[in-house]
């Protein structure tokens, strides 16, 4: 996979550019020439709309764009369709959408993307959002069971034609094991030592991520906070190169 077998451990990190405007998010981009891939998520991509995606990719960045989509398979498949046709390299949807959803959305990717002339985006099912606990999944009638949830999510984004999830770290494990290593994992709930873990409940530092298994580590704000956004990120590189990590 992607990522996987880099021997520059950087290039697992996405910098998630969580910030209200183009103008901050490209400024950020300017600051980040280190960093490969730059998540614009929902709130941004709403601000902003697609021409965001085409400047970020000026810079020679790839977009994981984060939007999660969660909708009928028509509206699904169609929406995914004008994202690849962007030349994303990621995209999200929510694996609880269904295999009817996520099938489309596979199909729509592949076909928008070979029209246009660009490589099919990489598709995510995600998974349990990082900021709910057991006791928050009970009061929306699911199991007190985050890992349970995410494994059972996991292996219907699998046979439904996605690329991987996105799940906690506190869920690598179970995933590696019963799904090997091909299946592309992207978690966020990333958080360096140094770094507070703000509304992220299931967190890791990036270097136990990525000894559990992580694909792709989602860092914001210890980096886009930084007083040096530069320093922070090559901070974290370091951390991920050194002999031990």
């Amino acid at each position: 996979m992607a990522g996987s077998k880099s021997l520059d451990l950087g290039s697992k990190i996405i910098v998630a550019l969580d910030v209200d405007t183009r103008g901050q998010a490209l400024a950020l981009v300017e600051e980040l020439p280190q960093a490969r891939i730059v998540k614009i998520g929902l709130r941004l991509f709403s601000a902003e709309g697609p021409s965001l995606l085409e400047a970020a990719a000026g810079y020679g960045k790839q977009v994981f764009l984060d939007l999660k989509m969660h909708d009928i398979p028509h509206t699904v498949a169609g929406a995914v369709a004008v994202c690849a046709s962007y030349g994303v390299f990621m995209l999200t949807l929510h694996a609880s959408g269904g295999r009817e959803m996520m099938k489309r959305a596979a199909e729509a990717a592949a076909q928008a993307a070979d029209k246009q002339g660009f490589p099919r985006p990489i598709l995510l099912g995600v998974t349990i959002l990082t900021s709910l606990k057991d006791a928050e999944l009970v009061e929306v009638g699911m199991p007190a069971d985050a890992a349970g949830q995410v494994l059972k999510l996991a292996h219907l984004a699998r046979e439904s034609g996605l690329d991987g999830i996105v799940c906690s770290p506190q869920e690598l494990g179970v995933i590696r094991r019963e799904l090997g290593r091909e299946f592309l994992v992207v978690t966020p709930g990333i958080r360096p030592s140094w770094a507070a873990a703000g509304d992220q409940k299931r967190i890791l530092t990036p270097r136990q991520a990525i000894r559990q298994g992580a694909d792709y580590l989602v860092i914001g704000r210890p980096i886009i906070a930084s007083p040096s956004p530069g320093e922070a990120f090559q901070r974290i590189r370091q951390e991920l190169d050194s002999p031990d990590a």
